[in-house]
């Protein structure tokens, strides 16, 4: 390419332009087109504001980074279970139906040896506090069911996943003894073998969350009826209404003799009214709805939580939590277990019959505990059950059973309100070569159930089949030996049961998170 010659007597000439940029123009030297963008000087102010946005972005990304680190960081993991098959595939954390087992241990390890030395409690320890959280699938309503600490319950084989040893199952045990050997996987075995759920999560707590949860919202309104003071938790308060946090809320939540009766009956109802206050003023003070109040909490919590897999990211917790912002406070119930005195051990608690069963049939079925009429939230996955329970199956050979059916235990328990449906029943079984039948007139009760006891449940599923009840009916059940045929009003006749009503215990709602509840103090600890 030849260059234009320099005419110009200083020696400078015009910028050479390229053949493209000159296209562009009718006059080669009259410089760039125009439509080219020609370069602008830019003002001032907009280098400024660009610089300040640039560094407010970055901020707020590495401030964001920052905190999903440090949470990340804080959370401790276990294995959901412990080796006991599942059936049910995860929820869908946002919308799905999800069951959460909420623990609370008294181990004395690490930030927790204040509490006492590590012969009371180390290892896995023992579960302090036992709640199932229910959080039905539209969001709208939670169920909170405690069982006391002192309830005698079958806990399944389990297997440590740390260790991989084998526990054998166990008959009688403590149910807060459920996690102590083999984890809290096993805890979650245990209380799903117990209600006939399947627990989606788990969140275990140790005493510290307790105190800095509670200094976190600012303290939390407790009531009470009388002057009070417990020497073994240190638990102090005056008559009415006082806010505790920290150490004080420690042992309010703890103490085992200040309320009621002095039993772990009166603890829980003193823990649901502390819960329920907690619930309320969370939501007063607009804190779900605040990213800094919530990301205070949200440290204090992670650091003293140990959760399942499935949970162990800070976006899927905040899923769940979100979940529970927009619930109206009148439609959180707080239950506990229906118990009595155990046959075997007067200072031990076994579930209450039937009471307990229609609750955990009630919970399976999703019916809104504070409103049983109410239809149940309608769900992707029911449907999907509804539709493949409804397919047809093709015919299979029964296998025969792995035990001689001469052999087992019946009982026939007759609560139908038809004096021979007893004796009718008994018949039928000792016909289907189940020949160790009884029977006995008992309580009437709405709806058939089968309870069986440890190493039963075979037992159980082929009489429920022999007579025509529902799987769904057939409970694993304490203090049964064998297997007993609770028959209802539900089938007072015929050789298949009717669909009875959903049957719940009367005031099996304790409070609602809306109920404001003052605990009744027990009457040797109150004071002047």
């Amino acid at each position: 390419m030849v260059l234009p010659r320099d005419n110009r007597a200083d020696g400078t000439g015009p910028p050479v332009r390229s053949h493209a940029a000159a296209r562009h123009a009718e006059d080669p030297s009259v410089g760039p087109a125009r439509h080219l963008g020609a370069a602008r000087h830019i003002p001032g102010w907009l280098k400024a504001t660009t610089i300040v946005v640039s560094v407010l972005l970055v901020g707020v990304i590495a401030f964001g980074a920052y905190w999903l680190i440090r949470l990340q960081g804080n959370i401790t993991t276990q294995a959901l279970g412990a080796g006991n098959s599942r059936t049910e595939s995860a929820p869908d954390d946002a919308t799905g139906r999800m069951q959460i087992l909420i623990l609370g241990t008294d181990t004395r390890d690490g930030k927790n040896s204040q509490y006492g030395s590590k012969d009371d409690s180390s290892g896995y320890g023992h579960s302090d506090v036992m709640m199932l959280m229910d959080i039905s699938a539209d969001n709208k309503r939670v169920s909170v069911i405690s069982f006391p600490r002192d309830l005698l319950v079958d806990i399944p084989k389990c297997k440590d996943p740390k260790s991989n040893k084998q526990y054998p199952a166990q008959t009688g045990v403590m149910i807060n003894a459920a996690m102590s050997e083999a984890g809290i996987g096993c805890a979650v075995d245990t209380v799903n073998k117990l209600t006939g759920l399947e627990i989606d999560h788990f969140m275990m707590a140790d005493f510290n969350a307790v105190k800095e949860l509670s200094n976190a919202v600012g303290g939390v309104d407790v009531c009470i009826s009388d002057a009070v003071f417990d020497p073994d938790s240190g638990l102090r308060l005056p008559k009415g209404t006082s806010k505790v946090k920290g150490e004080q809320a420690l042992s309010f939540v703890r103490t085992r003799h200040a309320f009621g009766d002095g039993s772990d009956l009166g603890r829980i109802k003193a823990q649901q009214g502390f819960l329920s206050s907690l619930v309320r003023k969370i939501k007063d003070d607009g804190t779900l709805t605040n990213p800094a109040r919530m990301l205070g909490i949200a440290d204090a919590i992670t650091k003293n939580l140990t959760i399942d897999d499935g949970l162990a990211s800070v976006p899927t917790l905040l899923t769940v939590g979100n979940r529970l912002k927009n619930i109206d406070v009148g439609k959180v119930a707080f239950v506990a277990a229906p118990t009595e005195p155990a046959v075997s051990d007067s200072n031990r608690l076994q579930l209450a019959e039937p009471a307990a069963s229609e609750l955990f049939a009630a919970m399976r079925k999703d019916i809104d505990l504070t409103d049983p009429t109410a239809k149940p939230a309608s769900t992707p996955e029911a449907s999907a059950s509804a539709s493949a329970s409804a397919a047809p199956t093709a015919s299979k050979t029964p296998a025969a059973p792995a035990y001689d059916k001469t052999l087992q235990p019946i009982a026939v328990a007759n609560g139908s309100g038809n004096p021979a449906r007893g004796q009718e029943l008994a018949a039928a079984l000792k016909t289907g070569g189940f020949t160790q039948t009884s029977q006995f007139d008992a309580q009437a009760v709405a709806a058939t159930a089968v309870y069986y006891g440890a190493d039963f449940a075979d037992v159980a599923a082929d009489v429920a089949k022999l007579l025509g009840i529902r799987a769904k009916q057939v409970l694993p059940a304490a203090g049964v030996t064998g297997v007993q045929v609770y028959v209802g009003s539900d089938y007072k006749s015929g050789t298949k049961q009717a669909d009875a009503p959903v049957s719940l215990p009367p005031d099996i709602v304790n409070q609602t998170a809306g109920d404001t509840v003052c605990q009744q103090a027990n009457p040797e600890l109150i004071v002047p």
